[in-house]
């Protein structure tokens, strides 16, 4: 194994950690709450300070890495996730356990951006798809997986080693990160950005904070709209003063890249968003719709998340024959009808027809994810990529979470229309059409990509011969 798929394959497994233990709470947020003496409802506080926490300091991120060195502060990231993870199974209060998901939220600020950037650092392009390829999959492995993991540990022993199960994984990480990673930093670091970093943290907040009430039970569109206008002006005067100074916490140029542009904000994050939807709905509709135990309910979710993992072993083969434009263009199709298909899951469905719509979805899901990630660094030159990895990672937590929020709003919103106080399948089908009809909007933003987008990276056409 070369060292740089060896690197990968390191900050991989720190990735799939972190995304699994933004997940693993969802089915064990009722016990938490009975343990510390408040609601259910309270205790989704415990989700949203993680998200606002690592919204606010991923712009950061960038700039700690070329002061202390990339593997120093991606080590230090691992460690704090540790012990605010240990904190939070050892949380004798509802208030010391939001502080220690803050804290835990902020560390994974610092994982996403900092490890992507260091594989992109010590990765040769000729290797970047693959390095690539190896990161994707904790964002398609742990939201699925996470759910009925949390409820299993919660079921057969307590929810405090949801949170305690990071810890020999936490210790692993950085003993590997030490031996394995370089410590690579700026030759000459810049002075921090505090103004830049403010308004992004504001905006970013505001953001978060937005789309959590339009995906609320009450649809708050108020409180809704006036969290989104805040983080609309709060993020054209980020940008503004951004562009405006010579070191600002994150560069934008690599924005101005048209492959970089329509990966990481137009096309790719209409398509993480409506992908994202996904394994949020279906546990949902399993349990509620079905009358599903949480652990059958993941049963059907293993066939989804098989198709994930199965599906990355072709990927690369179909992009280097069909190149990265076709596929966005195509597989987004068949990602959005498969999305939709999510539809016709009903008890009466027979078994095998159930499975087939899954399996689809999930590589389609698959398949879409590791395309979008590829294009978005095919053409990021060396000395861009950290703000490139800093962009890409906000773009991600603000795609994930209209996702979540759109699928949301899509079911509250049918059930008000139904005068129902309570949830059912009818309502699942509306949302999953929504998401379906949303993800295919991204293709007129791939249908813009030239057709040799990305060739030098995935070796199809021209590209191969001249890489």
């Amino acid at each position: 194994m070369n060292r740089a798929l060896l690197i990968a394959l390191i900050v991989a497994c720190a990735f799939f950690m972190e995304n699994l233990d933004a997940t693993i709470i969802v089915t064990a947020i009722p016990p938490i709450a009975q343990s510390f003496g408040t609601s259910a409802t309270r205790m989704s506080l415990g989700i949203t300070a993680y998200v606002l926490a690592t919204a606010a300091c991923i712009p950061a991120s960038g700039w700690l890495a070329d002061r202390v060195g990339a593997r120093n502060l991606f080590c230090a990231a691992i460690g704090a996730f540790t012990l605010s993870s240990m904190a939070c199974g050892a949380a004798p209060t509802f208030h010391t356990f939001i502080a220690a998901r803050v804290v835990q939220g902020a560390a994974a600020a610092m994982m996403s951006p900092v490890g992507r950037l260091v594989v992109l650092r010590n990765t040769e392009k000729r290797d970047l798809m693959q390095a690539l390829s190896t990161l994707v999959w904790p964002a398609l492995f742990a939201p699925v997986v996470g759910p009925p993991l949390g409820g299993f540990i919660t079921g057969v022993a307590s929810w405090r080693w949801i949170f305690y199960v990071n810890v020999p994984l936490g210790l692993a990480g950085m003993a590997l990160v030490l031996a394995f990673v370089p410590n690579q930093k700026a030759d000459e670091p810049t002075a921090f950005d505090a103004k830049g970093f403010a308004l992004m943290a504001v905006a970013l907040a505001c953001l978060t904070s937005g789309l959590d009430a339009v995906g609320a039970r009450a649809i708050r569109l108020p409180l809704a709209a006036s969290l989104l206008a805040a983080a609309t002006l709060v993020g054209a005067l980020a940008v503004r003063h951004l562009r405006a100074i010579p070191a600002p916490v994150v560069r934008l140029q690599a924005l101005q890249l048209r492959t970089f542009f329509v990966g990481c904000v137009s096309g790719g994050c209409i398509s993480r968003a409506a992908i994202g939807a996904t394994p949020f709905l279906l546990p949902l509709m399993f349990e509620v719709g079905y009358g599903l135990t949480p652990v059958a309910s993941g049963m059907l979710l293993l066939i989804y998340m098989a198709a994930n993992l199965a599906m990355k072993a072709i990927t690369n083969p179909i992009l280097r024959r069909f190149g990265m434009r076709n596929v966005l263009i195509w597989n987004c199709a068949i990602a959005s009808a498969c999305i939709a298909a999510c539809a016709r899951i009903s008890p009466g469905l027979p078994l095998v027809v159930t499975a087939a719509i899954l399996l689809l979805a999930g590589a389609s899901r698959s398949m879409q994810f590791t395309a979008v990630s590829f294009v978005t660094f095919a053409d990021i030159a060396p000395e861009e990529r950290a703000s490139a990895s800093v962009l890409s990672s906000l773009t991600q937590q603000i795609s994930m979470g209209m996702g979540v929020s759109v699928g949301a709003l899509m079911l509250n919103f049918s059930r008000l229309m139904r005068h129902s106080p309570s949830l059912d399948l009818h309502d699942f089908r509306v949302a999953f059409v929504a998401a379906g009809v949303l993800g295919a909007l991204a293709i007129f933003s791939y249908a813009g990509l030239a057709a040799d987008a990305g060739a030098e990276l995935s070796g199809h056409g021209a590209g191969a011969g001249a890489r």
